[in-house]
């Protein structure tokens, strides 16, 4: 069984889905921002394992969230 999840505004959305591993669960991180010069899109694993489902997607959107504030604040470019 896999989690999503899903956080999202007018321009920009972060999504994860999670998947077991040997020691717990991981997720996959998906964000997209849109802007008027195109659409950044980034995917990701997670570096951390999680002892639960639930801790990984929470934490991957948080994750996911981050990269989202640091895309609008112009600390990432594409």
């Amino acid at each position: 069984m896999s989690m999503s999840g899903k956080v999202s505004d007018r321009d920009w959305s972060v999504s994860v889905q999670t998947h077991p591993t040997p020691d717990g669960f991981a997720c996959t991180i998906h964000v997209i921002h849109r802007e008027s010069k195109g659409k950044f899109q980034h995917q990701f694993r997670h570096f951390k394992v999680f002892r639960t489902e639930q801790d990984a997607m929470l934490d991957g959107l948080r994750e996911g969230m981050d990269w989202i504030r640091h895309k609008l604040a112009r600390a990432i470019c594409k």
